[in-house]
């Protein structure tokens, strides 16, 4: 028998992650990348030490009362840990670890992506091509928005939203942005800062969400928050759906009132909005913000990393509870 503790790696994660849990760990794997119910979750935990689990996994208070005395250490495959009651696994003396850090550049080119897409109606030339409906031209076909000059606000200035900033400093636009905190003036890039959203909202002629899932943030976006943009404007999310009300979000976007919208989550995942999907001045993806080939390695080995530490008996880096 293995003297190695055990290890649950609940979907299939990159091969150069699975090669390294595999040495080094008593290693149970999901080749076939399903997602586990709760019950699953809690019936699994009695033959594991530890579970490096992905957002699609939900440990709610109920699964955490429930997880087997055996689990010792939840190393999460994601920064953000709303699908985890903090909480609960405190309550247990089930340590948590997140990744963060590692996937700030990818999640900001996607940002870069969707403002550029949503701004110059990408989604819509696309289908045009692809369908054989693009049959003629004029100085007025598919006239989108100019982001150069253009004012940026961002909501959240934490690792990804100074990556974003960093990013698209070429286009030249005006930086404002509301953080918790402000930020010391050599990392403010220049920006306005801002007290509140509401007071950031009037600034923006685009906004990118950057925020954390929280009771606190949840529909950040709703009617209101919406109503103070300038007409027109743009809003990009590439954090979490939970932070954006989506029958809101239709209404401005049907109303005019925004241009458009860039999102890669949504408040149901998998499957989206089928009535966002209906809006021509949507670009969607599939939460794909740090799918890149060496951010899903960084992220594995920095989950690994808190996993290793931990069994050497020391703190892990990203330890949360």
């Amino acid at each position: 028998m293995s003297d190695k503790p055990v290890l649950w790696i609940t979907r299939k994660l990159s091969p150069a992650t699975e090669a390294r849990a595999a040495r080094d760990y008593d290693v149970r794997l999901n080749p076939e990348d399903r997602v586990y119910s709760g019950d699953e979750i809690v019936a699994m935990s009695s033959e594991v030490d530890a579970i490096l689990p992905c957002h699609s996994e939900i440990f709610s208070a109920d699964v955490a009362s429930r997880l087997s005395d055996r689990v010792k250490i939840i190393a999460n495959h994601s920064v953000g840990v709303d699908h985890c009651d903090l909480a609960a696994l405190k309550a247990r003396g089930i340590v948590v670890t997140n990744t963060p850090d590692v996937l700030s550049q990818a999640t900001a080119e996607i940002a870069t992506l969707l403002m550029l897409a949503a701004a110059r109606r990408a989604g819509e030339g696309d289908r045009l091509v692809r369908s054989g409906q693009w049959t003629s031209w004029s100085p007025s076909f598919m006239v989108g928005t100019q982001l150069t000059g253009k004012r940026l606000g961002i909501v959240g200035m934490g690792r990804v939203g100074l990556a974003f900033a960093h990013m698209v400093k070429g286009f030249d636009m005006e930086l404002h942005y509301y953080n918790r905190r402000r930020l010391p003036p050599e990392k403010e890039m220049n920006g306005v800062y801002h007290e509140t959203v509401e007071q950031l909202l009037g600034h923006c002629d685009v906004v990118s969400l950057h925020c954390p899932a929280s009771p606190a943030t949840l529909n950040l976006m709703n009617s209101a928050r919406l109503s103070l943009l300038p007409d027109g404007a743009i809003l990009v999310n590439t954090a979490r759906g939970s932070l954006v009300n989506e029958a809101a979000l239709i209404d401005a976007l049907k109303s005019g009132k925004l241009a458009a919208a860039g999102l890669d989550v949504f408040q149901r995942e998998p499957g989206g909005n089928p009535e966002l999907s209906k809006l021509d001045n949507v670009f969607m993806l599939p939460h794909i913000g740090s799918a890149t080939r060496e951010t899903r390695d960084a992220m594995g080995f920095r989950a690994l990393d808190n996993l290793d530490a931990f069994f050497s008996g020391h703190e892990p880096s990203d330890r949360l509870v």
